[in-house]
């Protein structure tokens, strides 16, 4: 079997046949590995024979956690390059990996850097187009606009040094967006913990905040809960005393909220209900004030926070009911100008729909149709929209155009029990 891709049609979930293969060489029982999971045997059999699919994030996690493997040893990302685009963007991220491992804060090579105006400018149009799923463009250029204002960080004067750092955090911040969305967890990671060891160096609250928010998500992406729960805790702490949302320059607010956002999720992804609900609540209350903002283009506001609410209600289970309070308000979307955040609503709401056990699929699939005609690279490169995939095409009684074209699209096998 090609990783990634599903080849055998008896196989209907390749996440559970993997979870299988590495229990098995592990020597470890249905009945252990469940107990650790916190779920039933019964349950875990019918993941790994591809009974049921995976419907919140953190069940995948906790699985690796059980089994001493890394997420990606189940997801099987990165992921064969389903389309051109995917393998480009891909391509981008060996040398922002060599960049990550080789420079440093103090140590950089001895190559020329453009001025900093300049820097910052392509910086933000590499954020802009990380922003609208277009990775491979952002991606580009990208290390080298890296090591260019890591030389700037260590060669240049004060003011310099200053707008060097304040750009590298929005650079690591692009750098670690478009790995983690490619499944590159451990080049997310690299990334997120530079622009965060910048921000500190900077001294700036609010970029502290913001770069601790993303170095959080590439720690939940390697299920890394307790690393996480730490620096999100300690940054919330950090930032409760300046998170003043009626501030003439209310960003400090902003990654306040962002990072209850984070906790929320990864509260959620831990199966801890009424912690994730809290978070949730005080982003909102901090978002009715702050308003729409958008700064490092990471959308802060109450639109967002309403996307965030989806996707912590699937990661809770509670899909279904989000769903409908959800969709009865309508959430404008395309106010924040972002085609990864829209994308990712319709994912997080075909994940909601999914967990309603076949009597909404056809809805699930039509936001899944919908994210992957406007963000195709983002889509075929979420595991969990992959599996969502495998488990609907699984359930189908009939053919339908629309799944099967989504599983050509995937790189996904149809499994012969949909036939028909």
């Amino acid at each position: 079997m090609r990783r990634g891709i599903v080849v055998d049609a008896g196989e209907s979930s390749v996440m559970g046949a993997r979870a299988r293969m590495i229990r098995r060489r592990r020597g470890l029982s249905l009945a252990v590995v469940a107990g650790l999971v916190g779920i039933t045997k019964q349950y875990l059999s019918q993941l790994e024979l591809g009974q049921r699919g995976f419907s919140r994030r953190g069940l995948i996690e906790d699985l690796a956690t059980a089994l001493g493997c890394s997420v990606a040893d189940l997801t099987g990302q990165p992921y064969l390059p389903p389309d051109r685009a995917s393998a480009e963007a891909s391509a981008t991220l060996l040398d922002i990996g060599i960049v990550l491992s080789d420079v440093t804060l103090d140590d950089v090579p001895d190559v020329p850097a453009r001025p900093i105006g300049q820097l910052a400018r392509l910086i933000d149009a590499a954020n802009d187009h990380r922003d609208q799923a277009q990775y491979a463009v952002a991606g580009r250029e990208l290390a080298t606009l890296l090591t260019e204002l890591h030389v700037h960080v260590v060669t240049g004067d004060a003011e310099t040094r200053q707008k060097a750092l304040a750009t590298l955090v929005e650079g690591c911040c692009v750098a670690s967006g478009i790995a983690k969305n490619l499944g590159q967890p451990t080049i997310a990671v690299l990334a997120g913990r530079r622009g965060y060891d910048a921000a500190q160096r900077l001294g700036d609250p609010a970029l502290i905040g913001f770069s601790a928010f993303g170095r959080s998500l590439a720690l939940m992406r390697q299920g890394r809960h307790d690393r996480a729960t730490r620096l999100l805790t300690a940054s919330i702490d950090a930032l409760a005393g300046q998170a003043d949302p009626t501030a003439p320059d209310p960003s400090a607010a902003e990654a306040y909220g962002r990072l209850h956002l984070g906790a929320a999720v990864n509260a959620a992804r831990a199966h801890r209900a009424a912690d994730a609900r809290d978070h949730l609540r005080e982003a909102d209350a901090i978002a009715r004030r702050t308003g729409e903002r958008n700064t490092l283009r990471l959308h802060f506001g109450p639109t967002n926070v309403a996307i965030w609410s989806v996707t912590v209600a699937a990661d809770l289970e509670e899909g279904p009911v989000a769903y409908d309070r959800v969709t009865a308000h309508t959430i404008n979307v395309d106010a924040l100008g972002s085609v990864n955040r829209v994308a990712t609503l319709h994912i997080d709401l075909a994940r909601a729909l999914g967990q309603a056990q076949g009597t909404r699929d056809a809805d699930a699939i039509r936001h899944l149709d919908r994210a992957d005609r406007i963000a195709p690279v983002l889509t075929r490169n979420d595991p969990w929209a992959r599996e969502l995939v495998v488990v609907l095409s699984r359930r189908a009684r009939r053919r339908v155009w629309e799944l099967d074209s989504l599983c050509n699209r995937f790189g996904i096998g149809r499994p012969g029990s949909a036939r028909g």
